[in-house]
């Protein structure tokens, strides 16, 4: 990378910016979703490499302007990991179960900003540019931190039919600006009970999507010309068929 990077070297390697790197960084991230949910270990594989690119070229466009270089991002990694692990690390910490160490991590980093004089929100530590579904489960477990959420999943049922009463009420007065911010208020909620159900909303949203999409190919490979000189009854019944099929395949 410091030789592409290097005069002489690669024209287009040599005008990128941590601007324009950014929406490398984020495809990248999701090819590897995309493989792990394919279980396609060889192009992981290749995948990862193509992650750990990104973080050898924002490393090396910060060594050229003098911020950082790449063993400082090792060695922070690596006394982080030991720093928040005590109870792997420390001989005098222990803890009982998952919900403890995760309890235990965001104590360290709350001591963490404070070490460093922060005195930011329970929230500043959930990034603004993250996937919305991401987000919100995130905003939702910060502020379970704190004691603020349900004692379970039945209450966020309540909160679901609450949500969509005042979406169907926006319908019906014709007004869209307040049936965006309910549907907003829907997805947020979902996203709550997905985290109260031990379920990743955006993962599950994901697999959601790739089975939609093999249902909606599977319709198309079974027809000769295009589904839209298809009739609604054809369509339907069309997808009832892929969606038997599939559900036969997987032994359902």
């Amino acid at each position: 990378m410091a030789r592409l990077r290097a005069p002489g070297g690669c024209p287009w390697d040599r005008e990128q910016t941590f601007a324009t790197i950014r929406r490398y960084t984020l495809e990248e991230t999701y090819e590897v979703l995309d493989a792990i949910e394919r279980e396609d270990w060889p192009g992981l594989t290749d995948e990862l490499g193509d992650l750990l690119l990104q973080v050898l070229f924002y490393a090396e466009m910060a060594r050229e302007a003098g911020y950082f270089e790449l063993r400082d991002v090792i060695e922070n990694l690596n006394a982080k990991l030991v720093r928040r692990h005590p109870h792997v690390f420390d001989d005098r910490v222990g803890v009982e179960s998952a919900d403890q160490v995760l309890a235990n991590w965001e104590e360290i980093k709350k001591q963490e900003r404070a070490e460093r004089g922060a005195t930011a929100s329970l929230l500043d530590a959930v990034p603004r540019n993250l996937p919305a579904l991401m987000e919100a489960g995130k905003l939702g477990s910060k502020a379970a931190s704190v004691g603020f959420d349900w004692d379970s999943a039945a209450p966020v049922f309540d909160k679901l039919d609450e949500e969509l009463n005042e979406l169907r009420e926006a319908i019906a007065a014709g007004d869209s600006a307040a049936q965006t911010e309910e549907l907003g208020d829907l997805l947020f909620t979902v996203v709550n009970l997905a985290r109260k159900l031990g379920v990743q909303a955006e993962l599950a949203l994901r697999a959601s999507n790739a089975k939609f999409r093999r249902r909606l190919e599977a319709m198309e490979s079974s027809v000769a010309g295009p589904l839209a000189e298809r009739s609604s009854a054809e369509l339907e019944e069309l997808w009832n068929r892929a969606k038997s099929a599939e559900r036969k395949g997987n032994g359902a």
